[in-house]
This record gives C-alpha cells, structure tokens and sequence, in this order.
C-alpha cells in the first residue's frame, strides 16, 4: 500500500485551496469538479474542510481509515473528514483546549452524516472501558431518537434535519467521553400542519404507523393508512430507500439504550398520537342570534379519543376551540371564534405540543447523557445547522436561518484571523493588516435593539391597534430607507422605484452569501407564535403528567397576563448564547455542498455548486487565508521534503533543522519577501513558490531516480556476471567429479564380475561335494533305522493288541467330553434364575456330571442377579421372602400380595398437614403408617384408627382428630394371630400383666394385612433382646377383651350386604367372620 508523507504527493488538483493558482470562482469550482469526479470528495481551506456529498457509500469510511489518520498531522495525509476530527479531539486531549466543530451547508449537502462521522471517529480513538463503551454508545444512540423526531423527507433530502442542533460533548482528563449537552435551534414546526408538495410530515409519524404493532396502534386508537390523517401528505408517503418499519424498531432499540423508561416512551407514543386526531378535527359554521358567526366540531369522533388518549374532559376542549378568553388586569373577556380562528387554534395547538414534546425529549436525553462528575470537563462542540437559504419564495425562517448563518460567518472571520495572529505572534512574524468584508454592519441591521428588523418586528406585534405584516413593512422602509444593505420599492430610496424584480410586499436584504428576496406576508403571526390560553389552560387540566410539564402556563395557580416572548426575540437569545459559547472555543469548521438537485452520484452541477460556494463564503474563506502567507511548514518536515535541493543539505543535514532550511533557501533563485523564518516554521506568502519548490523537488526526484536506476543496473549486470562466473566453475567441477565417478564405476563392475564368477565356480564345486557326502550319511542312517526298527518290532510284537484297547478307549472318551462340553456351551439357558430350561442329557455316562453342572450354573446365574440389586431392592425382596416364609400356602390373602411393592408410609405423615401434631409426637421413625378398622366385641362393627409402627412400639389414632388412643411396646406384644382365608383381621395379643394389657388384646382389620404382620416379624426378628414374634394362622383363635376371653371364628360365605367381609356378634364368647369365597 502506497503511504504518503504529505497531502502535496500524488494530489489531484489541489487538496488545498490556499495552494490555488491562479484564484479566481471559476478555478475553484473547476478544482473542486476534478477532485469529485476522482471520488476526492475533501478538499481544504487551510484548516477548513469542504465536503461534497457523493450520494453513495464510498470505501474510505472503515476502521483501517481510522487507524491511518489516528494521530497524525493534519496535513499529512490527504484531506479526509477524519484528519479534522483527529486534529481537534487530539488538541482537545494533549493541549486541553476546548474544541467546537461547525457543519454548514443547505438541506441535502450532507451535514447530519458528517456530524454522525465526527461522532463514531472520536468514539472509536478514545478509551474502552464498560462505563465509557455504555457513554459512547448513549451519546451516538441520542442521533436516531433525534432523527426521527425532527427530520423529514423534502425535495432535496430524504432525511433534512429541519432543526439546528449543537451537541457538547465533555471528556475527562485522558479524553474519555463522560456526557454531553444537546441544545435544539428552531425546530420548523410549521411542517407538523402543512408540508410543501413532494415532501412528507417528521418522521416519527410513518415510523409509528408503519412499525407499531397492532396491540399498541389498538391502544393509540390508530390505524395504519396514512390517508386516514390529513397532517400527513399522500403523494410522498412511502420513499424508496427507507424502512420505516424497522426505523421505528431502532428508534425503540435507542431510547431504550439512552435511558427512556417505558411509560416515558408510552407518553410519547400518545402525544404523537393525539397530534394526527388533532389534525382530523374540523369546524362548520354557525350563527348565533346576534349576528356574530361562530364554529362548531364536525365530527367529535377524533376529538373523544384525542381527550382519552391525554385524559382531558371532552367539554373543556371543546370549548377551548369554539371560545378565546381574553384577560386584563380587573376584567376577562370571552369572544367566540370563527371557523377560520378555529383552524387557527387547532393548528396552533399541534405546532406548540410537538414543538414542546421535542424540547422535552431533548432535556430528557440530556438527562441522561449529562457527565455525572463534579470536576471540570474538557469539551469538545458539534455544531448541525441550516445553511444560507435562497429559495424562490423566503419567509420568517429564512430571515431567522440567514441571520444564524451572518453571526456564524462573523465568528467564523473572527476566530480565522484571531488564530492567523496569534499564529503570526507565536511564530514571531511581523503581523500585517488584512482587509475583508467585515458583515457587521449586517448583523447590526438585523439584530440592533433600537433599529434592527427584529427589534422593529417586535415591537410591531406588541403594539396595540391593527398590526398588519404591511405595517411591519412601512415601518421598515421608514427605519431601514437609508441602510446601504437594505432594499424595498416602498422606501424613500427613490432608485428602486422601477425595480420589477422587487415586489411590492417584499424587501430585499444584501447578505455576505448574496442578495435575498423576502416576503413580509407572515412575518407578524410567525414572529407571535400564540397560543390562546383557553388552550393551554385545558392542556394543562389532562391527567397525563407529561402534557402537564409541556404547558406549565395553563396552570391557574400562576397565571401570568405577560404576553409571552416571540420567536424573533428567543432565537436572538439563544444565537446570542451560541456564540458566547462559540467565542470560548477553538472553532474547526466543515461546509458541506450538494453536487446536484437530484440526489444522484456522479453528476456535478456547476450553477447550483456555485451558488452554494457563494453563499458560503468559502472564496472569502480562502481570501483571508492567503491575506498573510499562504503556506506554512515545520523545519523537519519541510527539510525532509526539500533537502534534495540543495547539495549541501542532501542527503544528510548534520546540523539543526532551521539552519539546513535556511541554507537550503539561500541556494534557491527564491525572493527573500516570499518567505520568512519563524520560531518553529518556515511561512510562505505566494503558492507560487511553494509549486516551484515542488517542481524543483519534482526534477530533483526524476535526476535522482535515473541515478538509482544507472548505479541498480550496473549492479544488477555484475552481480549477474559474478554469478555466472561461479556458476561456471561449479558446473565445470561437477562435471570433472562426475566423469571420474563414471570411469571408477566402469572399473569396479569389471571386478566385480571377474570375482563373482571365480566364487560361483568355488561355491558349485563344494556345494557338489558336500551333496555327495550328505547322501552317503542319510543311506546309512536309513539302513540302520529299518534294522532297528525291524529289531524292535520283531520284540515287542506279543504286547501290541493288549495296549492298543485302552487307548483307543481314552480317546474316544477324551473326545465324546469335549464334543459335550463345547455343546453345552452353545445351548446355555438364559442368565434368568426361573429359566428352568437345561440341555437334554446325550450319553447316559454323563448322567452325575450333567445334574451337578446344571446346579453349579444355577447357583452362579443366581449369585450375578444378586449383585445387580441396591441395598433399597435388597431390603425389599427380603421383606417380600420373609413375607413368604410365613404365609406362603398358609393364607389363601397371600398371593395377591406378591405383585404389591410395600410401601411403608401410606399416609405421608411427615408431608400430611393434618397429621402434623401426631408427626411431632413421634420420637422414632415411622416404619408403617396405615387406617386399620379396629373391632369392637359388643357388635362387631369397626372403627377407623391411624396404626402406626415403629421399631419400639405401635400407636392407635383417632383418623378424623389425629388424637392418640394407644401406644403398645412392642416387648408387651407376645403374638399375633390371623386366619388361613382371604380377609385382613388379625389379632394382636398382649402379654397377660402388663400395663398395655389393661383393655385386653386388639383385634383389627387392614387392607395391607400381609405388609403389616411382616414388618412386625422383622422388628421382632431384628431386636436381640426379645423373643421373635409368634404368628398363629388358623381359622380359629381366641382373644382377650377386658377380662373376658372371646373366640373369633371365620367361615366361608356369602355376605348379606355387599361382597365384603362382614364381622357379627354370636354370644358373649363368640364373633362370627364370614369370609366370601372367592373364584
């Protein structure tokens, strides 16, 4: 990538205009034209910068383009929005002077983008941090919710900012953001009511319609067809290019971000909301019997849900738009209102309730971007405002908009010269007086508080009698006659009688951009801004504590009969402000120009860029510029750069920089008056000498460039013919060490030959022999093995058939084994211990070992199922095999019990709430919780008790109360009895003396009659120190109720009522259990 050291090299017409030569319009717009149509859309004016708008994204806005203006001199790369930035923000930092920036230009030149790229460059170089990244970000969040509450689309720009906006933002002591303070400047509220053809209504309102979704317009009593609002104009609705759907989501996402709360957003919602009802309200006129007309609401439709929407009673609007109370001092009078004054004051209303809401939003955001330290703040100012206006038809807002622009133009000379002078001082340069247009006298004509237009035109509206904008008119051209910038066919200047082309209702005012036509229609009712009270009264009655801030005149508590400010006057403070801020700041500036009306890149329009540059001034920019010198330069860069010049500074300087500039000047046919030596710089009055210098540097370059290239190809030639030269002696070595390889080679294969043949014929030679002699040792051998074997044979012939059985026998046994075993192995049952599958025997022999298998296996299947089980399982099939131990074929109740888990706990006692008391008089843990029915002897009915076991004892409780009726020991419990059938009594039998024996034994019933008689065998089981409990199942068991001893009998049958088990008294010695028989 090619790096330049200065905005001189490879530059495209001039990235100066200082630097231009010869000056004159016509260069500057042709010099500006050349540079556009090379995508060069920066341009300089000494430390000004021009920006053309490209109307297309262009590649030298990422952060690499960041990084390479960071920190660097503001002339040393080419011209670039980011070179002023880092210029200010860097003089901001290290030299801790306040900074302010000012963007100018008409609607479309680009102004807000610029301020959105100042913005991101200074968020991008500062600090990081999570508190600083959360400020950044609130700061440059601010842009959208302000963008979409005060721009619109209008004929030159789909996003024209129709407000002016100065941002503060203040830094800390390493030049880390920590707040900032934005102040608005005439919000063109004119455009909420009526917008010229072709252009649309702000923003904020088609974002609403558009991206709102339908619960909230349902809330908003809205609907999303723009027709339905007569504030919004139809022909310009919808513009290619914008989202406003997903404008209205960032615009949530932003105030979100900037610190909105949601019922402050919601508050918002419904102002803009009751702006368009406000619009759909229209009057009819009446009569009223004294002949005076008066108006009446149409449709009160709209009017009901605008008052819902603020909470605002009906009737009191309704009469705030039909009357106009007027007050004095001892007496109020109320006059009715036409259906023209009744437009008036609707339209008033909305002007004044959106124009409050965006100085609210705009508080409200200060709010929360405000820096949150008490020390003091470095500050860095970004000025957005309109530029000089020259329309066809001007009226109040131009004049206010131009007036702006004059105060600006007077600071901008000001500080230009101030800082020329100051420069000149510091640098110790004699300072000379420049001449220029001072624009104070026009500014005086303006803003004069005895005879300026303004002052006149407030004094007009205050006045009483008729006031008329053709009273205004007279006065000025009674006042302002004489005023050589003042111009009027009414006035007694009799030289602008015949002047066609100065209307009689207009008078012409000769600004430092040009001459500009304004029309006085207007002028009074703009400049008053009123607003009847009746309206702000109302306003302030709604329950919306939003509406009331926004009209803290309508409270009756402090109403003040003072007629309000005008507008002429607040905008005259509020510039008056600016400047005062403005003064105590170093300015940097940027004039934003738009190539062509069409909005379209790569068309450049030569009027229409002239007249910006005219009304801009930038020609008397550049003017002042060059009043002095024209060029300026430190001593290291400008020897850097020059030094070629002269043969005593090339190419090496020894000595200080100031010394080798001016040797380097001396040996140059340079004028001594064209330059002069400062402190720090060397000063350059004519652009001429400066493009001499870099045309000298120029040939100096092309001489010293073919020098290079000479002294380069000399070394180029002989370092190649060096290199060939050893080449040569390498190859020819190489070639010598491989022809002696070569022959070598022949050589050794000749010998080697020679050799392998004289060992081959050695080798065959004894390979023969020793064949022979191994032949002769294997007949041998043979020969005495036969005749041993023969002898062998011969002896032990006799024994042969006696042996050969037995083995025989052996092997055949060794292999019917292995053949059993290895079928065995593929016929195994499965690894489930009641699989009682086994292979079928094959040879009766094997009758022992295969039922002695078949038990092993089981045994070893049974012991791996029992490694799977946990302790919980373990301790369950052990209840479950103790349970079986005792009932099984003994209780016909028994096997419907086998597939039922024990549970323990069927009442949740620790979790049951009702039984919370009884839970808290438990020492030990609760092992078994169930209802059993307990027996009564007089009529064998039974009554329902809460039984519960523990491993000391069981308890008997009321079910209903929870109320403790018995707690046996379980050493007091000697046996338990049931019967062989399918019932759930059993008898729990006490040992005769003790004190729990008192009553005599229990007879109960359970449902759960197997799980209980078990866990009471196991708690018996368990303990040392007691006997195990007995358990009797017969069908006949006797029991003891108090001192009586009664026999409790279970037959087989059916019961009277039902198919349960039915309990009923004989005699005094006898209880009868008729137990059905089941299938």
């Amino acid at each position: 990538m090619e790096v330049k050291t200065s905005l001189l090299d490879n530059m495209i017409g001039v990235g100066d205009m200082v630097l231009l030569e010869p000056l004159s319009e016509d260069s500057f717009i042709d010099n500006l034209k050349n540079r556009f149509d090379h995508n060069e859309i920066y341009t300089y004016i000494g430390s000004v910068v021009i920006s053309m708008n490209p109307y297309r994204s262009l590649p030298i806005y990422t952060p690499d383009k960041v990084e390479e203006y960071r920190n660097r001199n503001f002339y040393e790369l080419s011209p670039h929005i980011y070179a002023l930035a880092d210029e200010a923000y860097r003089s901001l930092r290290d030299q801790d002077k306040d900074q302010c920036i000012l963007i100018t230009g008409e609607s479309g030149a680009g102004k807000t983008e610029a301020s959105k790229l100042v913005m991101s460059y200074v968020a991008a170089v500062c600090g990081r941090g999570q508190e600083v990244n959360k400020v950044k970000e609130q700061l440059l969040q601010s842009n959208p919710v302000l963008e979409a509450f005060g721009n619109a689309k209008t004929v030159r720009n789909d996003n024209s900012s129709r407000f002016g906006k100065y941002m503060d933002i203040e830094f800390d002591f390493k030049g880390d953001p920590l707040g900032g303070v934005i102040s608005n400047y005439l919000l063109e509220k004119s455009r909420v009511v009526k917008q010229p053809r072709g252009e649309r209504n702000f923003h904020i309102f088609y974002q609403l319609l558009s991206g709102a979704s339908d619960d909230t317009l349902k809330k908003l009593k809205l609907h999303r067809d723009f027709s339905k609002y007569n504030y919004l104009s139809l022909d310009s609705a919808a513009v290619n290019g914008l989202d406003d759907a997903a404008n209205f989501r960032t615009v949530r996402n932003a105030m979100q971000i900037v610190g909105f709360m949601e019922d402050e957003v919601q508050s918002v919602m419904e102002l803009v909301a009751a702006v368009l009802k406000l619009g759909n309200i229209e009057f009819k006129p009446e009569s009223r019997c004294n002949g005076t007309d008066e108006s009446r609401i149409k449709d009160k439709n709209d009017l009901k849900e605008m008052c819902e929407l603020l909470g605002i009673e009906q009737s009191v609007l309704e009469r705030a738009f039909s009357y106009r109370t007027v007050e004095a001092k001892l007496e109020k009078v109320s006059t009715t209102l036409n259906v023209s004054q009744a437009y008036y004051a609707r339209d008033a209303l909305a002007k004044n309730l959106y124009s409050r809401l965006f100085s609210w939003l705009v508080t409200r955001i200060n709010e929360s971007i405000k820096a949150q330290a008490k020390t003091r703040h470095k500050v860095m100012g970004v000025l957005d405002i309109y530029g000089f206006e020259i329309f066809e038809d001007n009226s109040f807002e131009q004049f206010i908009i131009n007036y702006c622009n004059e105060k600006l133009q007077q600071i901008f000379i000001e500080l230009t010269l101030r800082e020329e002078q100051e420069e000149y001082i510091r640098e110790d340069i004699e300072w000379t007086n420049i001449e220029y247009f001072n624009n104070a006298i026009i500014c005086d004509l303006i803003e004069n508080n005895q005879n300026g237009i303004l002052a006149m035109l407030d004094e007009e509206c205050l006045r009483p009698g008729t006031v008329t904008d053709e009273t205004f008119l007279d006065k000025l051209n009674t006042i302002c006659a004489e005023h050589q910038h003042f111009e009027s066919r009414l006035s007694k200047n009799s030289k602008f009688l015949t002047d066609h082309s100065l209307p009689h209702n207009c008078f012409r005012i000769q600004h430092y951009a040009g001459k500009v036509l304004y029309r006085a229609e207007g002028f009074v009712d703009k400049n008053n801004d009123l607003l009847y009270r009746d309206l702000s009264q109302a306003m302030y009655k709604a329950n919306q504590s939003l509406i009331k801030q926004l009209f803290p005149e309508g409270n009756p508590a402090k109403v003040n009969l003072k007629r309000p400010p005008t507008a002429g006057f607040q905008f005259k403070a509020s510039v008056g402000t600016l400047m005062r801020n403005l003064q105590t700041k170093n300015p940097n500036y940027i004039r934003c120009i738009k190539p062509n009306d069409k909005k379209a890149s790569h068309i450049f329009t030569e009027s229409l860029v002239r007249h910006q540059v005219r009304y801009l001034g930038l020609m008397e920019n550049v003017r002042v510029r060059r009043a002095g010198y024209a060029f300026r330069q430190p001593y290291e860069p400008c020897l850097e750069r020059y030094k070629m010049l002269c043969k005593r500074t090339w190419p090496h300087w020894r000595g200080p920089a100031r010394e080798g500039v001016e040797v380097l000047m001396s040996g140059l046919p340079v004028p001594t008056e064209e330059f002069s030596y400062g402190r720090s710089k060397i000063f350059i009055r004519n652009p001429r000498t400066l493009f001499f210098l870099e045309e000298r540097r120029r040939q100096c370059l092309q001489d010293l460039a073919t020098l290079i290239q000479k002294i380069y190809r000399g070394w180029k030639c002989r370092t190649h013919f060096l290199l060939l030269k050893k080449s040569q002696i390498v190859v020819a070595a190489w070639y010598r060490r491989y022809a002696q390889q070569k022959k070598y080679q022949k050589i050794k294969s000749a010998t080697t030959v020679v050799q392998s043949y004289t060992r081959g014929w050695q080798a065959r030679k004894l390979l023969r022999e020793l064949k022979y002699q191994k032949r002769c040792e294997e007949a041998v051998t043979t020969i005495a093995a036969y005749w041993h074997g023969t002898q062998i044979r011969r002896e032990y012939r006799k024994f042969f058939r006696a042996n050969a059985g037995k083995k025989i026998y052996d092997f055949t046994v060794q292999r019917i084994m292995q053949k059993y075993f290895l079928g065995l192995k593929r016929t195994l049952p499965s690894m489930s211990p009641i699989d009682k599958n086994w292979p079928a025997r094959p040879y009766l022999f094997l009758d022992g070992v295969h039922t002695e298998l078949r038990r092993i296996f089981h045994l070893w299947r049974c012991k791996k199922y029992r490694s799977q089980f946990t302790e919980e399982k373990k301790v369950v099939y052990e209840e479950k095999l103790e349970a079986s131990e005792i009932f099984k074929d003994k209780k016909t109740l028994y096997p419907s019990s086998v597939s039922q888990p024990f549970r323990g706990d069927y009442l949740e006692i620790s979790k049951n709430p009702k039984y919370q008391k009884l839970n808290s008089a438990m020492e030990e843990k609760v092992l078994l919780a169930d209802v059993v029915n307990k027996i009564n002897r007089a009529n064998g009915k039974g009554t329902p008790r809460i039984f519960l076991l523990t491993k000391k004892r069981f308890i008997l409780a009321d079910q209903k109360t929870g109320q403790l009726k018995a707690s046996v020991p379980l050493l007091d419990l000697t046996s338990v009895s049931v019967s062989t059938q399918n019932d759930g009594f059993f008898a729990l039998k006490l040992k005769e003396g003790s004190a729990s024996a008192v009553k005599g034994d229990f007879l109960l019933s359970s449902e759960h009659l197997i799980e209980t008689i078990t866990q009471l065998h196991r708690i018996g089981a368990a303990a040392g120190d007691k006997e195990q409990l007995k358990v009797d199942i017969s069908d006949e068991f006797v029991v003891q109720f108090n001192h009586d001893k009664v026999c409790v009998k279970f037959i087989p049958g059916s019961p009277k009522n039902g198919n349960g088990v039915s309990c009923k008294r004989k005699n005094n010695r006898l209880l009868e259990v008729s137990v059905p028989i089941t299938a």
